[in-house]
């Protein structure tokens, strides 16, 4: 835990040492990105709202890689997923409830090809999963544009849902598109958290992912175990579509996605691909999108790309943390 806390300290300061560069002045830049991801309410709601998404995305990647397994899709599996939540919303006469198990069942049979594939030895899941990723972009703008799109509208997006699917925003955070479904997220993650650490899927899935040789000779389902990891980690990602859709687009729209899904991966590695810490790096990461937003008014060289700069920072830093640990922090400590 400190080794992670001191990596990220470590790859935020060498982002804004960047910023001499540029003639910016870093503490001006570190106060821009604190006060504008926390300095009022709106604010604040901003940052849940961003990080609700990396929440779902971080396990989406996390939980397969308890088993071995490296889940690239999650960008695919999400688009899918808020696609089959905007048309069961806007055509199914169904509760709320079946909404939210429709984006997570798409997302889920999105992963089944390349779970399978990589089950049973016809190829790495990496690749597998970043070609579903193409195929997800061109198969939901087909059905988007073809068959479901609003005629109300030029904009890419299918029918509204009803109205009695949608989420107003909360009136704490003064406007800011954050609804009550952000709480979905943490309480996904804390069930997450009880499956991988107190019971027998969630062990064996810790088995298979340090010693495949081991796993075998436990007599774990290495097929079995490998392909719901990763239809597990596609429901997870699929339900992101619960938020965009009910609690804030009210429909779907293409390209809706900023790379959530690939963020997803920053922000397991940040948490350590445990669940709850999951959840506060989603904070950090969701902080940063929020805090950088600002940069383009509140600095005169700098602007909101600094956010890719404080990610690849970070991710460079948690990659390296042991020899800062134990280049830097220790001799400190000593």
């Amino acid at each position: 835990m400190i080794k992670t806390v001191f990596a990220l300290f470590f790859g935020i300061c060498s982002a804004l040492l960047v910023t001499l560069v540029a003639g910016e002045s870093p503490f001006h830049i570190a106060w821009v990105l604190t006060h504008s991801a926390f300095g009022s309410r709106y604010d604040f709601g901003m940052t849940l709202f961003y990080a609700s998404p990396l929440i779902f995305t971080g396990l989406a990647v996390a939980i397969p890689f308890r088993a071995g397994l490296f889940n690239i899709g999650a960008e695919g599996q999400l688009t899918m997923g808020a696609l089959a939540a905007a048309l069961v919303g806007a055509f199914w006469d169904v509760p709320f409830g079946i909404g939210c198990l429709a984006a997570a069942v798409a997302g889920g049979l999105w992963a089944l090809p390349p779970a399978i594939l990589r089950a049973y030895g016809r190829g790495h899941e990496v690749i597998h999963t970043i070609m579903m990723n193409f195929i997800a972009a061109g198969v939901a703008s087909w059905l988007t544009l073809s068959f479901f799109r609003n005629p109300e509208t030029q904009n890419p997006e299918t029918m509204p849902v009803v109205h009695r699917f949608l989420f107003q925003p909360i009136a704490f955070f003064h406007e800011a598109p954050v609804t009550w479904l952000w709480l979905l997220g943490p309480c996904v993650a804390l069930l997450c958290a009880f499956v991988c650490l107190s019971t027998r899927w969630g062990f064996e899935l810790s088995v298979l992912g340090q010693s495949e040789r081991v796993a075998h000779a436990a007599g774990i389902a290495l097929k079995r175990r490998r392909i719901e990891a990763l239809v597990v980690g596609g429901m997870l990602a699929g339900l992101v579509g619960v938020g965009e859709v009910y609690g804030n687009a009210g429909c779907f729209v293409l390209g809706f996605s900023p790379g959530l899904g690939f963020m997803g991966i920053a922000v397991a590695l940040l948490g350590k691909k445990h669940p709850l810490g999951i959840i506060a790096s989603a904070l950090v990461f969701g902080a940063l999108h929020k805090g950088t937003s600002d940069l383009d008014f509140e600095t005169d060289r700098m602007t909101r790309d600094m956010s890719c700069v404080l990610q690849a920072a970070i991710i460079l830093s948690l990659a390296a943390e042991d020899i800062l640990y134990s280049k830097i922090l220790r001799r400190f400590i000593t």
